[in-house]
């Protein structure tokens, strides 16, 4: 690398996170719904655990000590702010599945002006962010009841994205829409609406058959009409570790450290399902992205992958369509993403430098803000020029459709 620090190329990052603020779906839900939709209300808690993936809390009696909580509420479902979600500025060791308010968090983690501040400190000139209360991919969505209500949700949400969110921020906030995971054909309409005021991403579920969902070998083509949106509109289908609603893990009673370190193993399953299932053959312009999975495990993946194709074409239930290797599949219409992962960068020439991505994952628990552009230098210190500037910046140009607003 002969960058300076000065000189390192500005990032774009595939993975970020916002909190929603109180009013996005009570200024714009109709009326009749305002008091049915999400709310947010401030609450005493008393004790606080995370465990399994599973928040589990006890609100304070009257008179009994508590921290505030900010939570979210719609029908049974109350969903409290926690700190490993709005981590950005806060000590390691300090960290914790604890109640917050939105007081207690930067303000960048909600606020789009205060956002591109943060961004400027961490050397970052664009940013994708996935939601909080819908989580990755909309599943607080899909579990409610009134599907009506959570159809006016999905576009509410996806307003308050363009109309607030990345609206006047020259493009450096990159809308991330959500979908109707319960209705592929309204998930469809949605994204062809969104694609029409410029998204060019959408959120959605690395593993659907975990919430309950079709899965993608579903014989009637459940996820066609959704992928087939995604492919005319030059929508990539961003896969966020978690979007499952399941996070892998060895026991119950395993700390949470067993289920982040093992983040990957989503992905892989994911990928795996893909590469498989000859939806990229059948819809041959679909992309897809994984985030915050790492690219380490990629390498294995597609050489087993491509063994398992090659040498069990007579048992494997895939000959009949998937017609080209795997690991050709992947490099044509797959990209994955990184924080920090210099074993997978001493990969590159198996996974493609031109499937991969960068990102800070502000503002959780894992985020390198606003050390960013550090971690960046010190784990590509080995790389060419050219790789870094295709790593942290020109894939995710081109993954995302931004040539009319990012030199490359």
């Amino acid at each position: 690398m002969q960058f300076t620090p000065e000189e390192f190329p500005k990032i774009i990052s595939v993975d970020d996170h916002v909190m929603e603020p109180p009013t996005v779906w009570s200024d714009r839900l109709p009326a009749k719904y305002k008091a049915l939709g999400p709310t947010m209300h401030r609450r005493k808690v008393a004790e606080m655990t995370f465990v399994g993936g599973v928040f589990a809390y006890r609100e304070s009696n009257a008179g009994e000590d508590g921290t505030w909580c900010d939570w979210w509420d719609i029908e049974d479902l109350k969903y409290p702010l926690t700190r490993v979600m709005a981590a950005a500025g806060v000590p390691r060791e300090e960290i914790t599945v604890t109640p917050i308010t939105m007081e207690d968090m930067r303000r960048g983690c909600w606020d789009p002006t205060a956002r591109l501040e943060d961004m400027d400190v961490n050397w970052v000139e664009a940013s994708l962010s996935f939601p909080t209360f819908p989580r990755f991919c909309g599943q607080t969505f899909l579990e409610r009841e009134d599907k009506v209500l959570a159809d006016l949700c999905v576009k509410a949400y996806n307003d308050w994205q363009f109309d607030e969110w990345c609206a006047g921020s020259g493009g450096r906030l990159i809308p991330l829409p959500i979908i109707q995971l319960w209705d592929a054909n309204l998930a469809a309409a949605e994204i062809r609406r969104n694609a029409a005021r410029g998204a060019h991403a959408v959120a959605f579920s690395e593993i659907p058959p975990f919430l309950g969902l079709p899965s993608i070998h579903d014989p009637d083509g459940y996820w066609d009409p959704f992928f087939e949106a995604c492919a005319d509109t030059e929508t990539v289908v961003s896969m966020h570790i978690g979007s499952s609603s399941k996070m892998p893990s060895t026991s119950a009673d395993a700390p949470p450290a067993v289920s982040s370190t093992l983040t990957s193993m989503n992905a892989a399953m994911s990928l795996t399902d893909y590469l498989m299932s000859g939806v990229l053959e059948r819809i041959p312009n679909l992309q897809l992205a994984y985030s915050e999975g790492q690219i380490g495990w990629i390498p294995y993946v597609l050489d087993r992958a491509d063994k398992v194709w090659a040498e069990n074409r007579g048992w494997g239930g895939v000959a009949d369509k998937v017609k080209v290797p795997p690991s050709q599949a992947y490099r044509e219409h797959v990209f994955g993403c990184f924080f920090d992962d210099p074993h997978g960068l001493k990969s590159l020439d198996e996974i493609g430098v031109e499937t991969v991505t960068f990102e800070t994952d502000y503002p959780h628990s894992d985020s390198t803000w606003p050390h960013s552009r550090k971690v960046a230098m010190d784990i590509m210190r080995d790389l060419d020029d050219d790789t870094i500037v295709q790593i942290v910046r020109t894939n995710a140009i081109r993954m995302l459709r931004l040539e009319d607003t990012f030199p490359s």
